[in-house]
């Protein structure tokens, strides 16, 4: 009934979603403060129905519910209640959800610590994270289904991967997840700058703390996720030869250029460029 429950929700959230990233961005192009005042509550009923949705999924994996075709191939009735929690997200289907569900805390800190900004901006932030949740769940919902069944209900399941029945599968998912999904954020800061034809110090100011947390999360999931592989493969060193690595240092390094620009931004008002100054620099004769 819980895993029901979870499924329906999934889908409950994808509509609201799909209210989300339109309604708030209408109502900023608009100028219509009730249209815009939409995307906090869309946000933050998002939030609360993936909570649920991968609460229902953990508890799933907890209680070892074989009925459900992920836990069936991804855990066993005899591991550690650990690496049963981390088979959550030790799949395809299942790190998908935890996406998700990253990337409505990310609308939902918004909503709630994003009061201070302009309103229109605002809008168009919380928006553009609706556009972006909007497509991961619907991915997920027709065609990466978690909550998917079998039946009959096998004894007992085939276990979890053994390399990944390790703690460091229990912290280094989360943590790189928060910092590659934090950067959704800066994203949409970006295009909602671009669609005002504003950057400034303000929006600089606006952008440094969530990048700074993205950064660091990263940062902190790449170090753990090089320490795992350290000691339970054995190879030590950075692996250039892996697209994994090289995944994970690229948008690092990118990251970082981008938090030194946004302070430089702030305090100097410079690497900047407009939606007027493009024009202008379109329409000037070379």
């Amino acid at each position: 009934m819980i895993t029901e429950l979870g499924h329906f929700a999934l889908i409950l959230a994808f509509g609201i979603a799909i209210v989300q990233m339109i309604v708030p961005l209408i109502g900023a192009h608009k100028g219509w403060r009730s249209w815009m005042a939409v995307a906090d509550p869309a946000a933050i009923s998002q939030l609360i129905l993936v909570g649920f949705s991968f609460a229902a999924l953990t508890w799933a994996f907890m209680s070892s519910d074989f009925s459900l075709k992920l836990v069936f191939e991804n855990s066993h009735s005899a591991k550690p209640m650990l690496y049963k929690i981390a088979g959550t997200w030790g799949n395809h289907e299942g790190s998908m959800l935890l996406w998700v569900l990253i990337l409505a805390l990310c609308g939902g800190a918004v909503a709630g610590f994003g009061r201070d900004l302009p309103s229109a901006l605002q809008a168009r932030v919380i928006g553009i994270l609706g556009l972006i949740a909007a497509g991961f769940l619907g991915f997920i919902i027709f065609t990466s289904n978690p909550f998917e069944r079998v039946w009959p209900p096998p004894m007992d399941g085939q276990g979890l991967n053994p390399i990944l029945q390790d703690p460091g599968l229990a912290f280094h998912p989360p943590m790189l997840y928060l910092g590659y999904v934090g950067y959704a954020v800066t994203f949409a800061f970006a295009v909602a700058a671009l669609l005002e034809g504003r950057v400034d110090a303000a929006w600089g100011r606006w952008v440094r703390p969530w990048s700074l947390a993205a950064w660091s999360f990263l940062t902190l999931g790449i170090a753990l996720g090089s320490w795992w592989a350290y000691y339970e493969l054995g190879w030590g060193g950075y692996w250039f030869w892996d697209p994994v690595e090289n995944a994970s240092l690229l948008p690092w390094l990118i990251g970082a250029a981008l938090l030194h620009s946004a302070i430089v931004v702030e305090k100097r008002e410079s690497l900047k460029i407009g939606r007027a100054s493009c024009r202008e620099r379109v329409s000037s004769p070379v």
